[in-house]
């Protein structure tokens, strides 16, 4: 008997691209597994039901008074059959045939979730395309480091989903914590940018403001030493509005683009602010990672005590004697009232291993893997004397 791979939509009004969704995965290259689709509905009145009738899928309901994205996946996955259990967004569409087969085949590289590209099409906001460009790379990652995930495009095993399950109370944001808990237990995440969605957008800036207040609530549970102040709104706002603008002139858009950009950031970042109110203290090198628009690297890791061993008993030797670190070198000085430490390496990811160990020494990381923005830094760090 085949096994069995179980797609779990969540649904709520999706008819607009639901057929197109549905018709990409009955059509995927499945020579060593089925398939099949679990619709869990929040009571759509537009034609979503029909549509699913009419492809075979199974259908599962949820109150909209009961609804939590957790809850919602939770109940999809106890009604479906499979050992693998896939979830993509109803408004998003495979970019090939060979999606699934690369979801599973992550998966039987040593990972307990994985989860997979997601690009821009049709009216997906010129910003938001740089967001995708910027968590979901070109680049597989098989396992990759920290616990960033996205359930839009994702899948997992069912042994690991039946004895964690996702967190029925966040607002948002319940794969990145299901990964957290994964890896703290000593579980691998993958990104598998093979497997790739066009992940397809069209809402009014009063709903994206809302998404990035609800998921920045739910991150205050998942990070809670990530808090986004009054100075962190401006900056973040001018530096993803000035980096759009030049992305948007290179590629010959800006004008037609520029009204979107400003108004698209100003929601974002706006939304994470009210979200993670003003209470709580900030880790800053979290904060630059997982906000800040000129950070590409996503490794979003929670765990930082083997670096900081390493850090410690390294003491004043030079960062290139540490295991897996090539010519890197540290040099310290003054620059004002501030002082500061400069972090050069040629191989990705040092920049941010070392970020991470000096960030839990005090340090304020207020850049990360800038590149050649900076002559090619890593990273750039400074504390307060």
């Amino acid at each position: 008997m085949q096994p069995l791979v179980s797609v779990v939509i969540r649904t709520l009004n999706e008819d607009r691209h639901l057929e197109e969704l549905l018709v990409a995965i009955l059509d995927q290259n499945t020579p060593d597994f089925g398939v099949e689709i679990v619709l869990v509905d929040s009571g759509s009145t537009d034609s979503t039901l029909s549509i699913a009738k009419k492809h075979g899928c199974r259908i599962t309901h949820i109150e909209k008074s009961e609804f939590t994205f957790g809850r919602a996946l939770n109940i999809g996955c106890e009604f479906a059959r499979g050992d693998t259990l896939v979830f993509v967004s109803g408004h998003c569409i495979p970019c090939d045939k060979n999606w699934l087969a690369g979801l599973r085949g992550a998966l039987s590289q040593g990972c307990a979730y994985v989860y997979g590209r997601q690009v821009a099409r049709d009216t997906t906001k010129f910003s938001e395309n740089q967001i995708f460009n910027k968590y979901f790379p070109a680049e597989s990652r098989i396992p990759q480091v920290g616990f960033f995930c996205n359930n839009a495009n994702a899948a997992i095993q069912r042994e690991f989903w039946d004895k964690f399950r996702f967190n029925e109370e966040l607002s948002g944001c319940e794969d990145m914590y299901l990964a957290r808990i994964l890896i703290e237990e000593g579980h691998s995440i993958g990104y598998c940018a093979e497997s790739a969605v066009y992940h397809i957008h069209d809402e009014p800036w009063r709903s994206v403001l809302n998404r990035y207040e609800r998921e920045a609530i739910a991150l205050r549970k998942i990070m809670p030493e990530v808090h986004v102040s009054k100075y962190d709104l401006v900056s973040f706002v001018t530096v993803g509005i000035l980096k759009d603008f030049r992305a948007a002139v290179n590629q010959g858009v800006f004008w037609r683009e520029a009204k979107s950009i400003v108004a698209f950031r100003f929601a974002q970042y706006y939304g994470a602010y009210k979200g993670h109110g003003l209470h709580r203290q900030i880790s800053q090198e979290a904060k630059t990672r997982y906000f800040y628009p000129r950070v590409s690297n996503m490794n979003v890791s929670h765990r930082y005590r083997d670096l900081m061993e390493k850090a410690e008993a390294a003491g004043p030797k030079k960062s290139e004697e540490w295991p897996g670190l090539q010519q890197v070198s540290e040099y310290s000085g003054r620059k004002g009232n501030m002082n500061y430490v400069l972090v050069t390496g040629s191989n990705g990811g040092i920049g941010t291993a070392i970020v991470e160990v000096l960030a839990n020494k005090g340090y304020a990381v207020i850049g990360s893997d800038v590149g050649p923005d900076v002559n090619g830094l890593d990273a750039y760090v400074e504390c307060n004397l």
